[in-house]
C-alpha cells in the first residue's frame, strides 16, 4: 500500500477524521496482505450524491479480515460497484488462502497459482436448510428420505467435529480433520454425484446440490491448513454491525463520507479484535496522530500494536 502520508483535510470534520486516519489504514492494509489468510465478503451501501448514479442505487462496502490470530486485521473499502476489479485491487500483491463465498467477482483473483480459493461450508449449509424449510409437512421431508435432510446430515457431522476441535493448535486441527472429516467429505462427494439425476435441478434442493458440487474442490481447502476455517462466519460476522446499522444511518450523503466511514470503521473493528475498547484507543490515536511524522510514528498508533499503559 501507499505510504503513510500527510492527508488534506476537507472542510466536513467528520469526513477529515476519516480521511487523516489514511496512514494508519494504509500499514493495516500492508500487514493484512503480507499474511497469508484472508477472509472477504461485502455488503450493500447506499450514497445519495454519486457521479453518474441515482441516489437509489447500490454500492458496496468490502469487507477483508487478516493477519495472525493474536493480531486479526478488520479493513473496510467503500466502492461503487460489485465488480471483480474491485476484489483483484483490493488484493494486489497477496498470496495466500482468500476465503470467500461462490461469487464470481472473485474469480479473477485465483488466475495467479499463488492465490487459493477456500470455499464457506455455511453458505451450503444454508441452501440445504432453505430446502429443508420449503419442504416442511410435505411427504418427501420425512428423515430419512429428503435429499436435503441427507445433505444437511453431512454438514451437521463436520461442523460437531469443528466444535470439538475448537481452540486447539493448528496442527492438531489439521490431523483431527484429515481423520475424521476427511471419510465424511468422500462420502459427501460421492451422495452429490449419484444426487445429481434424482432432483429437478430448479428446485431448491436441486440447487443446493449444485452449489455444493460446483464448490466442491475450494470447499475442501479448509483441510490443508490448521489455521483455516471451515466457513467464512468470521468476515460475516465482522461485517453484520455495518448491516444492522445501515437500518438506522440509512444512507451515506456523499463518497467522501463512505469513504470516511469505511476508515473509521475498519480502526473500530481492529481494535475490538485486539482486545481494544474502542473509545480509549480512538482517544488517543486522535491524541497522538498530529504528531507523527515517521513510518515508525505510525506504525506505534496501530491497533494491532497499541496497547493502554
Amino acid at each position: 500500500g501507499d505510504r503513510p502520508r500527510p492527508a488534506t483535510e476537507p472542510a466536513e470534520p467528520e469526513i477529515a477524521v476519516g480521511r487523516l486516519v489514511r496512514p494508519v489504514i494504509n500499514l493495516l492494509n500492508d500487514d493484512l496482505l503480507a499474511y497469508d489468510i484472508v477472509h472477504c465478503d461485502e455488503t450493500r451501501v447506499q450514497v445519495l450524491k454519486e457521479s453518474g448514479k441515482t441516489a437509489q442505487s447500490q454500492s458496496f462496502l468490502w469487507g477483508r479480515l487478516g493477519g495472525p490470530r493474536e493480531r486479526p486485521i478488520l479493513l473496510f473499502d467503500y466502492d461503487p460497484t460489485r465488480g471483480g476489479e474491485v476484489a483483484e485491487r483490493l488484493l494486489q500483491g497477496f498470496e495466500g488462502f482468500v476465503q470467500v463465498d461462490g461469487y464470481s467477482g472473485y474469480n479473477g483473483c485465483f488466475a495467479n497459482p499463488k492465490v487459493v480459493r477456500v470455499g464457506c461450508m455455511a453458505h451450503v449449509r444454508r441452501k440445504f436448510d432453505e430446502a429443508l424449510k420449503a419442504q416442511a409437512g410435505a411427504k418427501q421431508a420425512i428423515k430419512g428420505r429428503s435429499k436435503a435432510h441427507q445433505g444437511m446430515a453431512y454438514i451437521q457431522k463436520l461442523y460437531r467435529i469443528e466444535r470439538d476441535i475448537r481452540g486447539q493448535d493448528p496442527s492438531a486441527r489439521k490431523a483431527a480433520r484429515e481423520v475424521l472429516a476427511g471419510p465424511i467429505l468422500t462420502e459427501m462427494k460421492a451422495w452429490l454425484d449419484a444426487s445429481k439425476g434424482d432432483v429437478p435441478p430448479t428446485s431448491l434442493v436441486g440447487r443446493a446440490i449444485s452449489y455444493a458440487s460446483e464448490q466442491w474442490n475450494s470447499l475442501l481447502r479448509y483441510l490443508d491448513d490448521g489455521r483455516l476455517e471451515i466457513d467464512n462466519n468470521l468476515m460475516e460476522n465482522a461485517i453484520r454491525p455495518f448491516a444492522i446499522g445501515r437500518k438506522n444511518w440509512l444512507f451515506s450523503d456523499t463518497v467522501h463520507g463512505a469513504e470516511a466511514s469505511a476508515n473509521l470503521y475498519g480502526l473500530i473493528q481492529t481494535a475490538r479484535a485486539n482486545n481494544l475498547e474502542p473509545y480509549g484507543y480512538l482517544s488517543h490515536l486522535f491524541t497522538e496522530l498530529p504528531k507523527a511524522t515517521t513510518v515508525e510514528d505510525y506504525e506505534r498508533l496501530l491497533p494491532t500494536r497499541w496497547r493502554p499503559e
